[in-house]
């Protein structure tokens, strides 16, 4: 059956778009004159774990000569994405001066950063770059803080995204549910492609708790609204793959601390939810390359169905 149930969600649609983004960065350039910088940019996926950051920038000397550069660039960003923990970026610039010595200026940079995501629609992180800037004829430490809007179809690690492989027969369409739990993900395999809106429980979109509290209202069962109270819900289940049970509601942290996402499992390692992107299906395995992502995320697991008479 479990099979059967992913067999549903496939055809009637699992794939996902790679997330988007969307950041305004402030940073520091630490040398003769102190040049301070912003940068306002769109970043969307180049090919696997690489991205691409087009922005507009704004440079000014904090020292006497009271230089402004404004202009554009370009950055190949590594293993950033939507993902919490180190990354590497580097870029050009270009553009026009309105005072100084010169109307054309020019800069390359290339550094670290790392990347923390407290929502999943935010992030927020810290870069440490070396920048030289052709107006100033000297480089320098850039020392920045950036501040990103995640958005599109959330990707749930580095590379392609994932393909769901080749499920036995029958396709699920013409499946029977035999439990609470089966027919509760069934409910929710009848909202794929629903997109995201946050608060919603219906009409509009879902965000991931109001998915989960709309499939089993459908069944007679009322679950609270928010996730951190449905975490509490029904029983503790061992947080193993063979312990789960299709409607097992999976909770997810992005820091391991309180709870910033849940889920419904599926079976067959899958689980259905509504992400950045709408109501999809995701893997959820340690040994699968992009299932992992999730996998580290996954902090507990609480059944529902067939508890309190339910």
């Amino acid at each position: 059956m479990a099979a059967a149930l992913a067999a549903l969600l496939v055809v009637t649609g699992a794939s996902r778009a790679a997330a988007q983004g969307a950041g305004f960065e402030a940073g520091y350039l630490i040398q003769g004159d102190n040049w301070i910088s912003y940068r306002l940019g769109l970043e969307r996926p180049l090919v696997g774990p690489l991205d691409f950051q087009l922005y507009g920038t704004h440079i000014r000397s904090s020292g006497t000569i009271n230089e402004r550069l404004w202009g554009g660039g370009a950055d190949l960003i590594f293993y950033r994405g939507d993902r919490q923990g180190p990354y590497a970026v580097g870029g050009l610039s270009a553009g026009l001066s309105t005072e100084g010595r010169h109307d054309l200026w020019g800069s390359w940079s290339a550094g670290l950063g790392y990347q923390l995501v407290p929502l999943h629609f935010l992030s927020i992180a810290t870069e440490a770059r070396w920048r030289r800037i052709s107006e100033a004829d000297k480089g320098g430490v850039e020392l920045s803080v950036r501040l990103g809007a995640l958005f599109g179809r959330a990707r749930p690690g580095p590379g392609a995204e994932p393909r769901p492989s080749p499920l036995p027969s029958p396709l699920a369409p013409g499946s029977a549910a035999t439990t609470l739990g089966d027919s509760v993900v069934m409910t929710a395999a009848q909202q794929m492609g629903a997109e995201y809106r946050l608060g919603g429980t219906g009409a509009g979109g879902f965000d991931c708790s109001g998915l989960i509290q709309y499939a089993y209202a459908q069944h007679g069962v009322s679950l609270p609204r928010v996730r951190t109270e449905q975490a509490k819900e029904g029983r503790e289940v061992p947080r193993r793959i063979d312990a789960l049970r299709p409607g097992d509601i999976l909770t997810f942290s992005n820091s391991g601390g309180p709870v910033t996402h849940v889920g419904l499992y599926v079976g067959d390692t899958r689980f259905i939810h509504s992400a950045n992107g709408g109501v999809q299906l995701s893997l959820l395995s340690e040994n699968d390359p992009y299932g992992r992502w999730w996998f580290a995320r996954w902090v507990g697991v609480r059944r529902i169905a067939g508890e309190n008479g339910r």
